[in-house]
């Protein structure tokens, strides 16, 4: 049998701010990550119930969330990095697809019509270059 598995989170709010805007403007987006998280098959199609049986994000989380706010962001691509290096800070993650996006909260003005993001595949060779 060969098992592949994913977690998988899904429009999890970012308070950032990404952009160049005039002086004392704040940024008018809403920010949105998903996350694709490729982790062992032996995390996910467990025998037993239990925190102590899979991958908790919840640490991934906060970490991305303290870099999330740590700053301005002028890009979207800074950010998708960072998070990418939280990513590898956790050795059962073994590959990752981040997607960050950003649409206005009440879709009107500017430029911007529906969701505008990045999008970028990390492998597990890649995670551990990263690492080291």
């Amino acid at each position: 049998m060969t098992l592949h598995s994913t977690i998988e989170l899904s429009d999890v709010p970012v308070k950032a701010h990404i952009g160049v805007f005039a002086s004392g403007d704040s940024d008018p987006y809403e920010h949105l990550l998903d996350l694709t998280l490729r982790v062992d098959p032996a995390l996910v199609l467990i025998k037993q119930d239990g925190m102590a049986h899979v991958f908790d994000y919840d640490p991934l989380l906060e970490q991305i969330h303290a870099v999330s706010q740590n700053k301005r962001y002028e890009t979207q691509e800074i950010l998708a990095s960072h998070i990418v290096r939280c990513c590898a800070k956790f050795k059962q993650i073994q590959g990752v697809e981040i997607c960050l996006k950003k649409s206005r909260p009440d879709g009107t003005g500017g430029t911007v019509c529906g969701r505008i993001g990045v999008r970028l595949f990390v492998n597990g060779e890649d995670l551990a270059a990263l690492r080291s």
